[in-house]
C-alpha cells in the first residue's frame, strides 16, 4: 500500500512488539520511511482532538470503509473487548497528518 499509493510514510506503534513492525516493513520495502510512535495516552484521550475535526467538518471519508466505520461508531471501553485497530491506525494518522495546522490552534492543549 505504501508503493501504491505513494505514501511519505508509515506510522509505526511500537508499544507491542517494539521495533519488530519496522523491521519487518524494511524486510520488504529496504527504503520505506517509517515514523515511531508510542502510546503514552488511552485511546480516547489520543483520539479526542481526532473527533474534533470531524465535528467541525474538517474530516470526511471518500468511500465505503464499513468495518473502520463500524468501529468508530460502536467503540465503548467500557464495553468492548478488542482493540479497535482501524480506529487506532486512523487517529495515527490523522494525528500525524495534522499535527501542524493543529498545533497552531491549540487543539491539543
Amino acid at each position: 500500500m505504501y508503493k501504491k499509493w505513494n505514501a511519505d510514510r508509515v506510522v509505526c506503534e511500537t508499544n507491542n512488539g517494539g521495533d519488530l513492525v519496522i523491521t519487518n516493513l524494511h524486510g520488504v520495502v529496504r527504503d520505506i520511511s517509517c515514523k515511531k510512535v508510542t502510546a503514552t495516552r488511552g485511546k480516547l484521550t489520543r483520539a479526542e482532538p481526532i473527533a474534533a475535526l470531524y465535528e467541525m467538518g474538517k474530516v470526511h471519508h471518500v468511500g465505503s470503509f464499513r468495518q473502520l466505520e463500524d468501529q468508530l461508531c460502536s467503540y465503548n471501553p467500557e464495553m468492548t473487548q478488542s482493540s479497535p485497530d482501524r480506529m487506532d491506525a486512523l487517529v495515527w494518522a490523522l494525528t500525524e497528518l495534522s499535527a501542524g495546522s493543529m498545533a497552531s490552534r491549540a487543539i491539543f492543549a
